[in-house]
């Protein structure tokens, strides 16, 4: 396996984890994929986390600045996956 692809599974794995963590912290806090948008005050498709809570979607710092103040947690509360 070349660098590319070792390269490409990792980010996979890492966006996967930040997606099963974001979800797992909503859960936690009550709040269904909607009413995360609705905290995050801006506009929209719900889809949008459920692509980024399945790990198929590039999140971007700022969108996690965005989560991370809607659900009451630290950005590095998000990322941290090891």
């Amino acid at each position: 396996m070349n660098l590319s692809s070792r390269i490409g599974l990792l980010k996979e794995e890492i966006l996967k984890k930040v997606g099963q963590k974001i979800r797992e912290i909503r859960i936690s806090k009550g709040l269904t994929q909607v009413e995360l948008v609705a905290k995050m005050e801006i506009t929209t498709d719900p889809n949008n986390i459920s692509r980024l809570e399945a790990g198929r979607s590039n999140i971007t710092l700022f969108t996690i600045y965005r989560i991370s103040t809607a659900l009451e947690v630290s950005m590095k509360e998000l990322v941290d996956v090891e």
